[in-house]
């Protein structure tokens, strides 16, 4: 079995928002405003792009469970857990900053700025990790979808 196409693009995406989250952050420790704002913006996009792949890939095709050894499965659903933790605040200081840094309130987007991009940086390195251990360590379990869970059909 391959690795499915979704899963893998989304996946992508969220790397590409790291990266270029670094790239803004090297940016504005040298001064560049402009520059650093563009490619924030860009890793806000591909943030929300990776997030419109999973979101749409959840409620019509589902989650896939974890396929992994059934003594691993714990360790796998609270490392989940955290990386989803990490995930809601990440987008939520993230929306946040976009927002502070856009409206001009530097003074609260400064100090918001460097703690949002390490928990973005966090948020990509785990999300790897259950990509990884989802789709490539371990054969995926079962997948349903939203609708099918809901509705039945």
């Amino acid at each position: 079995m391959g690795v499915p196409i979704l899963p893998t693009i989304s996946t992508a995406f969220i790397v590409i928002s790291a990266i270029l989250v670094a790239i803004g952050w090297g940016l504005i420790i040298k001064g560049k405003k402009e520059a650093h704002k563009k490619v924030m913006l860009a890793a806000g996009v591909s943030a929300l792009t990776f997030f419109i792949i999973y979101a749409s890939r959840t409620i019509f095709i589902g989650n896939t469970s974890f396929g992994g050894p059934e003594e691993l499965k714990i360790y796998y659903t609270f490392f989940l857990f955290f990386h989803i933790l990490l995930a809601t605040v990440g987008a939520v200081f993230g929306i946040v900053s976009i927002v502070t840094g856009l409206r001009e309130k530097y003074r609260t987007h400064n100090r918001l700025g460097p703690i949002t991009s390490i928990i973005w940086f966090f948020t990509a390195i785990t999300g790897v990790i259950v990509y990884l251990l989802l789709y490539v360590i371990y054969e995926g379990g079962e997948t349903t979808s939203v609708i099918k869970a809901i509705f039945g059909f």
